[in-house]
């Protein structure tokens, strides 16, 4: 039997389209090994949205060869559809596949001979704008990454999402909620909606035939899921709707990523951002007036030109005032093809550096000050497969990460416990209702 590894670079959508590649290996014959492992062929999932692109995967295809020598290595994913050729040039590579090539990947493979050059195989993005191919992960987490729509259509002048996925498309309702009643056969407890601009959710063939709250009210009602997370949402498209129906919701739980990217209305604007600060604060303020244990997740990014340093101390202010729990920080990358990399008022490398290190402090700050807020009270979590020094860890439905002994019977399983005290790690430890867990 031949064998197949996989690495993701990347988002949530990646892991779930690895997870879908993977099974038509496996209908194939193939056998699935770990990345670390000989393979036969190694198929390396790009991202395209920092400037490491390339450095990145140049590293993954190295490793790849040292596991394997005479592998058969193929490149799929965002930067895959955006620079082929110069994939191509990547020694060692053997197939390069574009946006919707890479679903027909095991068709592509005739044969395993190691080729002097690479064969690539991508078309226009445009050709493939209303071409919805499903995804979800299944096998290889305790959650399950559903994949419910593709594509952007908004225009922000540093994102290459749109160049490298196309014009946003969606799954139909029926369709999605088929396949969470398959993932709940299964066993999974936890499922996460992806999507590249997930509260578009609705365009079908290039009309909108729903909208995201449409879907999220069909999902409530499948039977066996526990938890449906909403993997991260635009601030102009979470409306109030959405916001009050999983506040009442037993299946969605409270948890919402929002991308913010700036705290300066200014840079917002330089951005092609659909909002402004005000709107933000809006939507924070109403999911903590109707939910004041929520976790608030936030995507910022620092050293976009124009961002002079009171910008950027404006930013940092306005999250620092803010009820939200944890930041993703992102230093910006210039990337080719976007209206961001001719603009003026470039920030140096090192003061990029500073300033995501400062948000970075902030983030932790805000973490432990939610976790803190937390500690006393009762919840509910979902337990993983990991195994750590002698701890096992799990989520809780508002996203605290806590650890416990490990206990084998315990993956996968939701347990009622206590949180009772922040751990040195910043983890929480915690007590099962009726047995000690963790001290």
């Amino acid at each position: 039997m031949k064998k197949v590894a996989f690495y993701t670079l990347g988002c949530k959508l990646n892991f779930s389209e690895t997870s879908t590649i993977g099974r038509l290996f496996t209908d194939a014959g193939y056998a699935v090994v770990n990345f670390y492992e000989q393979a036969d062929v190694y198929v390396i999932n790009t991202c395209s949205v920092t400037d490491h692109a390339d450095r990145k995967c140049r590293k993954v295809v190295k490793e790849a060869l040292k596991n394997s020598p005479n592998a058969y290595i193929t490149v799929v994913g965002c930067y895959a559809q955006l620079k082929p050729a110069e994939i191509a040039e990547i020694e060692g590579v053997d197939m390069v596949l574009g946006a919707a090539e890479k679903f027909r990947i095991v068709e592509y493979i005739t044969d395993l001979t190691k080729k002097d050059k690479a064969v690539i195989h991508q078309q226009s993005i445009e050709k493939v704008n209303h071409n919805f191919i499903a995804s979800y992960s299944i096998g290889d987490r305790t959650r399950t990454f559903l994949k419910v729509q593709d594509g952007c259509d908004y225009p922000c002048t540093y994102c290459t999402i749109p160049l490298a996925r196309g014009a946003s498309r969606s799954d139909t309702i029926e369709n999605v909620v088929n396949r969470a009643k398959m993932v709940a056969e299964t066993g999974i407890k936890e499922i996460v909606l992806t999507g590249v601009n997930l509260g578009d959710f609705g365009i079908i063939d290039g009309n909108r035939k729903n909208q995201f709250i449409d879907l999220v009210k069909a999902l409530d009602q499948v039977d066996g899921i526990e938890r449906i997370r909403i993997s991260s949402i635009e601030p102009n498209l979470l409306s109030n709707e959405i916001i009050e129906f999983v506040a009442n919701s037993k299946k969605f739980v409270p948890h919402f990523h929002i991308p913010l990217q700036s705290g300066s209305d200014k840079i917002l604007g330089l951005m092609k951002r659909r909002y402004r600060t005000n709107l933000y604060t809006e939507r924070v303020g109403k999911i903590k007036s109707i939910m004041p244990h929520c976790c608030i997740g936030v995507d910022v990014i620092v050293g976009f030109p124009g961002e002079t340093r009171e910008d950027f101390l404006e930013t940092y202010k306005f999250l620092n005032e803010l009820d939200i729990s944890y930041l993703h920080v992102f230093s910006y990358s210039e990337r080719a093809e976007t209206e961001a990399a001719d603009m003026k008022g470039v920030v140096v490398g090192s003061e990029r550096n500073d300033r995501n290190k400062m948000l970075h402090i902030l983030s932790e700050k805000k973490r432990r000050s939610f976790y803190q807020s937390q500690i006393g009270s009762n919840a509910e979590v979902l337990f993983e497969a990991d195994h750590k020094e002698g701890y096992m860890h799990g989520f809780t439905k508002n996203y605290v990460k806590v650890r416990a002994k490990y206990d084998p019977l315990n993956i996968n399983a939701l347990k009622a416990v206590k949180l009772v005290a922040l751990a040195a790690n910043g983890e929480v430890d915690v007590e099962e209702l009726d047995s000690v867990f963790a001290h």
